[in-house]
């Protein structure tokens, strides 16, 4: 159940209780005001019987009724006093209201048809039911009106959450008011603006870092084409290798996390090319399986990045072999390793993630950049862990088409 449901479901309940409590007490007051004018009728028509009983003038009063209720002949039987008393049944004509009073030795007593006050009772009965009806069903759109608008309210700072959460950093909240959902906007608000100063600290440092390593990893290459041929050079080339296209990811990583400086340039060329000329440039034997060609509107460069990363990444952190599958527009990259470790399924890339490669982890700024660089392209990459075994990341350069379930 929602929090609109509940909201209007309060609300309703509210105005329902509030709805009989009123009409319980308009009922009860208005039977004790006619109980009470009906018994002051009654009474005064007694004093007037018994003042002509007195004086020998016939009345309406009755003498020594049998008809009269047991408790009201009783009570002014034992004491001299007149009494009221209220006969809801017995009687086909409807209740009556009795009033008696000793005489000497005789019993007089008068009675009131009390019909019309049932009757009035019961008509009022039937309007408060209606009203305290009305007041329901008035409630009840009062409380969908208000569960609506508060149901918005939270859900656009949910969606803004989410889109934070998503990348988008640039998301905010219109608060509106002074009360708690207002003060939810304003601290994701608030949330969304230090975790744009932090990250872009973390980018200003990763940058400059990177900058500064540039000029000395240049000079150690160049100073590692001097040395004389040997397995020491070997390793040493190997090293400010590896250094070298380290700090060329993270340049790269760099440009792709501000927004703007990275723009695609589209040309049409095949799928089936593209994944041939990234399986070249990774350097590494891998299957290449056309399925579905199609000619897609795209940047190659950034396409042949994103796939030559995965195949890399495949060869470190899994098992060959290693096929590229196109099909129309999705590519899917897969290996036979021990797949993908559940934190990358479950968060995504994170940079910097290493570890033994038996633990499954070991990212690096591989898969980051391969992130970005669908981001820029308007791309979706997915990573899963297929039932045979395995891991399989899908690059989807049109994620918002229809496809057909295979």
């Amino acid at each position: 159940m929602g929090l609109r449901t509940k909201t209007a479901l309060v609300i309703a309940a509210t105005a329902a209780v509030i709805a009989a409590l009123i009409g319980l007490l308009v009922h009860q007051r208005t039977a004790d005001q006619q109980f009470g004018d009906a018994a002051h009728a009654a009474d005064a028509q007694l004093v007037q019987a018994l003042e002509d009983h007195a004086a020998g003038v016939d009345s309406d009063a009755l003498v020594d009724p049998p008809d009269l209720p047991a408790a009201l002949r009783a009570t002014v039987t034992h004491r001299p006093v007149r009494a009221t008393y209220l006969q809801d049944a017995g009687n086909h004509n409807g209740p009556v209201m009795w009033a008696a009073s000793r005489s000497g030795r005789d019993i007089l007593a008068v009675r009131r048809s009390y019909a019309p006050q049932a009757q009035a009772l019961k008509k009022l009965d039937q309007q408060l039911l209606g009203a305290g009806a009305a007041a329901v069903a008035l409630g009840c759109g009062l409380g969908i009106a208000v569960a609506a608008a508060t149901g918005r309210r939270i859900g656009a700072s949910a969606r803004t959450a989410q889109q934070i959460a998503g990348g988008d950093l640039t998301a905010r909240v219109e608060p509106k008011g002074k009360d708690e959902i207002a003060r939810l906007g304003e601290a994701v608000n608030t949330m969304a603006d230090a975790l744009n100063g932090r990250l872009e600290a973390e980018r200003r440092v990763t940058a400059d870092i990177a900058h500064e390593l540039r000029t000395p990893v240049a000079g150690l290459v160049t100073a590692v084409g001097l040395l004389p041929p040997g397995r020491p050079t070997e390793l040493v080339c190997g090293g400010v290798d590896q250094l070298r296209r380290l700090v060329e990811d993270v340049l790269e990583v760099a440009r792709l996390d501000v927004p703007g400086v990275e723009q695609a340039r589209h040309e049409a060329v095949r799928m089936g090319e593209l994944a041939r000329r990234a399986a070249a440039v990774s350097g590494k034997e891998v299957d290449v399986r056309v399925h579905t060609d199609e000619v897609v509107e795209t940047d190659p460069r950034r396409v042949e990045r994103i796939l030559a990363n995965l195949v890399t990444n495949a060869y470190r952190h899994g098992a060959p072999p290693v096929a590229i599958e196109v099909d129309g527009t999705a590519v899917r990259v897969s290996d036979h390793g021990p797949g993908f470790p559940a934190d990358l399924l479950a968060q995504g890339p994170q940079r910097f993630r290493t570890g033994a490669r038996e633990r499954g982890t070991g990212i690096g700024l591989g898969l980051t950049i391969v992130m970005g660089q669908a981001r820029v392209l308007g791309a979706q990459v997915t990573y899963e862990n297929p039932p045979e075994g395995g891991a399989r990341a899908t690059l989807d350069l049109e994620p918002e088409r229809d496809r057909p379930v295979g």
